[in-house]
């Protein structure tokens, strides 16, 4: 049970994010440590994070590692300006990556997080036309049910609607239709059969408004906040081939997807399709600094190294750009994702976490289960004029039984750190099903 600190603790100040607030502070449920696999709650209680944190804790909390690491550099350099200056860190880190992501991909920026790499890669997009003389592409493409982050362009591009409804968006901002198709693919393993044709949308697009209007289409290969929503089998290949066709950028958006969440470096591998710019964060520090990375093709860099080399090509970034500390838990990290395998290791759990996840079909109020790597989500009923209110109640009952799992609306979503074993596997889904049978 949550720890009563209101007598404790100050709660008032923090205005939290994606919370009900004066919900939580009722009852509220604090952290205390993590290790491993394992939280442990301010009352003492250890939780399975079936959740790596918020699709980030790729290899386990507490990694001494990136701890060491971190506080080494503390001690070396603990900022260095990144406007006209650098560090041989941020140098270090980008090559490194650059060797990971799919060939072709291998010019990073650096961000703080995926929202500022979602932003950073549609300026690109914008910019890369105008220094190429087409200007007029104007336009970009998201998804319904695409999460791209929560600044006005990652906003705009997304598609979730509690998201948008509050805020303005930019203009001239379209959305394919969402893939979800329970109707044709229940219950499905792995990508789904059917939907293929929901990228020939884009097609119609093109022709509605001029492919040469289009800046860009923004995608994540597998949806991860929006339901974890596999790609219909064919579908980013068509995605692919009409933006080729209409000189479209296409961006992939792998904030969740990157860094062995489903069985590769970064999900375009694991489904061979490459787009021209791909959007990181999350994974690249296993959650213990913020920091994003934008990667981008060759054409697309060598197109701004144009003019007098005392320009400066590209007036964007941040004040803590390539931050040394965080570069130094990115190095850290990819280190322990090549010396364990990490990067491939869901490969030999998918298996596994595709038959405990859909052995929960036929479970109290459940309507669709579905799985692509370690990411998996299952669908409840809502209860009759009270959506989200049984997801809320699965995620107060999976703490109750120790585990973490991530509830958005009625669908209780799973991605657990990469370090999981079979038998925590099962344990996940275990509880999973009793919390089922005692949730109205």
């Amino acid at each position: 049970m949550p720890l009563d600190v209101r007598n404790e603790l100050d709660l008032s100040a923090w205005w939290m994010p994606f919370t009900a607030n004066r919900q939580f502070k009722t009852a509220p449920r604090l952290f205390a440590s993590a290790s491993g696999v394992t939280y442990r709650m301010a009352d003492g209680q250890a939780v399975l994070d079936g959740t790596a944190g918020l699709w980030c804790v790729n290899a386990g909390h507490g990694r001494p590692e990136i701890a060491d690491a971190v506080h080494h550099q503390l001690m070396e350099l603990d900022y260095a300006p990144p406007f006209q200056l650098g560090h041989s860190l941020a140098f270090e880190l980008a090559a490194k990556l650059a060797r990971l992501a799919p060939a072709g991909l291998d010019r990073v920026f650096f961000t703080n997080s995926g929202s500022e790499s979602v932003e950073t890669a549609l300026k690109i997009a914008f910019a890369y036309h105008r220094a190429r003389g087409e200007g007029q592409r104007t336009k970009l493409v998201g998804r319904e049910r695409g999460y791209h982050g929560v600044n006005f362009g990652g906003m705009s591009v997304g598609g979730l609607v509690n998201n948008r409804r509050m805020f303005p968006a930019m203009p001239y901002v379209h959305h394919l239709a969402q893939t979800h198709l329970p109707k044709r693919n229940g219950f499905s393993v792995g990508q789904p059969e059917h939907g293929a044709e929901l990228a020939d949308e884009l097609e119609r697009m093109a022709l509605l408004h001029g492919g040469e209007t289009i800046a860009a289409v923004i995608v994540e290969p597998v949806v991860g906040s929006g339901g974890v929503l596999p790609p219909p089998k064919g579908y980013l290949e068509r995605l692919r081939a009409i933006c080729d066709k209409h000189g479209i950028l296409l961006i992939f958006d792998e904030v969740i997807t990157g860094f062995g969440r489903v069985g590769a470096p970064f999900a375009t591998q694991r489904l061979g399709v490459t787009p021209d710019i791909m959007t990181t964060a999350k994974g690249v520090t296993n959650g213990v600094v913020p920091m994003g990375a934008v990667f981008a093709s060759r054409q697309i860099h060598d197109a701004f190294m144009q003019g007098p080399p005392e320009a400066i090509e590209f007036f964007h970034g941040y004040t803590y750009s390539g931050h040394p500390v965080a570069c130094a838990a990115a190095l850290a990290t990819l280190d322990i994702y090549e010396r364990e395998g990490l990067l491939t290791r869901v490969l030999e759990l998918e298996g596994a976490w595709a038959e405990a996840i859909h052995g929960l079909r036929g479970s109290p109020h459940v309507t669709d289960i579905r799985n692509f790597g370690l990411m998996g989500a299952i669908d409840l009923a809502p209860r009759p004029g009270a959506p989200g209110a049984r997801g809320y109640a699965a995620l107060l009952g999976g703490l109750a039984n120790g585990l973490l799992l991530r509830a958005s609306g009625d669908t209780l979503a799973f991605s657990p750190p990469l370090i999981v074993s079979a038998d925590q596997i099962g344990e996940i889904f275990e509880i999973v099903g009793k919390v089922l049978k005692t949730i109205d």
